[in-house]
């Protein structure tokens, strides 16, 4: 019985880290996209928004996982915890400049580009760069492993 709690425990200490790292991730989707992000997803109902947000959440889960799977632990929870954290962080950071290289390359600024919403449709950018925070996402955890 005991060890169903460490582990529950343990379950929760790598969740709090998943979450630090999936708020450090909506805070660079923020960054790099024009206005309030909370605000442009949940006010204004920006589908562009929500699939770049709901995209970007799935890869950073991908990553998160991945960062679990390899932690360090049989070095102790700490040390564990540590790299799933640092792996995470790494993650958001090549998925931000994945997100910015691709800003650069294509026409107008992404970030403006993709939240464009016509006809209640998100622009098609929106979903490259979508394909791209997946892919990423896949690739950093595919490195991690």
């Amino acid at each position: 019985m005991t060890e169903i709690f460490e582990s529950t425990g343990q379950a929760l200490l790598y969740g709090v880290v998943g979450l630090v790292v999936m708020a450090v991730g909506f805070i660079a989707l923020d960054l790099v996209t024009p206005g309030k992000l909370y605000h442009v997803v949940w006010t204004d109902r920006n589908r562009g928004a929500a699939v770049l947000l709901g995209s970007q959440s799935v890869a950073v889960g991908l990553v998160i996982m991945k960062a679990i799977e390899a932690s360090e632990s049989e070095q102790g929870l700490g040390h564990g915890l540590l790299s799933t954290l640092l792996y995470g962080l790494a993650g958001v950071l090549v998925m931000t400049v994945v997100g910015i290289v691709i800003g650069v390359f294509t026409p107008g600024r992404m970030g403006a580009v993709v939240l464009d919403d016509q006809d209640g449709r998100p622009h098609p950018a929106a979903w490259v760069q979508a394909g791209m925070y997946l892919g990423t996402g896949f690739m950093v955890g595919a490195a991690i492993s």
